[in-house]
């Protein structure tokens, strides 16, 4: 019915659980006839300062370690994946990916089915909303479809407007950059002839008091 789906939802059994280093996998049977695999993202681990990976064995080689965090897959908050085990029941929502030739549900949101009652409430709520929403061709007027080219025109506009906004503040960064190099530099310079004037001062200084000291000696 050209409805621009984004995100989908379901409820299933957990069939299957599985750990990779960078997600995790559950196999969900939603009673369709053909089970579906919701990928979770796990967040990775990293030192204090943020920007290397842990290193295992406090040496060696450089290895990617990961948390048993997860993540959602769009805005990254953290998702609590304890609960969900194989016999658990639970409801998904995420966006739709392919991984060779299948379709995969990148997750976004999840939570347990505790009864009957909540399962039967999603069913309701889905039924209702291919009736009343999916089922009714999705079309625009002149008027909807000019009010989004100008929006799309206006989005366009603030997005360029915005990079020439990051360009410049670069440009300003590397000017202070530069100006701070050229301070750095002429202090070095201006140290380096004080130490020079000190350094000929304190020869000119030693040589004197040898020759004051040899005509004493005389």
């Amino acid at each position: 019915m050209n409805h621009p789906i984004r995100f989908v939802s379901l409820v299933g059994i957990v069939v299957a659980r599985t750990e990779y280093p960078a997600l995790t996998i559950l196999t969900v049977d939603d009673s369709s006839g053909a089970t579906i695999d919701v990928i979770v993202l796990k967040a990775p681990v990293t030192d204090d300062d943020g920007n290397r990976s842990v290193r295992s064995g406090g040496g060696g080689d450089l290895q990617t370690a990961y948390a048993t965090k997860h993540v959602a897959a769009t805005n990254k908050t953290t998702v609590d994946t304890t609960a969900l085990v194989p016999g658990i029941v639970v409801q998904v929502k995420g966006t739709l990916s392919m991984f060779r030739g299948t379709i995969q549900i990148q997750l976004e949101r999840v939570s347990v089915v505790r009864d009957t009652n909540t399962e039967m409430r999603f069913l309701d709520q889905r039924s209702r909303y291919i009736v009343e929403v999916l089922s009714v061709p999705w079309s625009l007027t002149e008027e909807e479809v000019e009010r989004l080219h100008y929006e799309a025109d206006d989005e366009e506009e603030r997005l360029e407007e915005e990079q020439e906004r990051i360009k410049r503040h670069q440009r300003r960064r590397i000017e202070r950059e530069e100006k701070d190099q050229r301070r750095i530099q002429k202090s070095w310079e201006r140290e380096e002839q004080l130490r020079a004037r000190e350094a000929l001062y304190s020869r000119d200084a030693g040589a004197k008091f040898m020759r004051d000291f040899k005509e004493r000696k005389v």
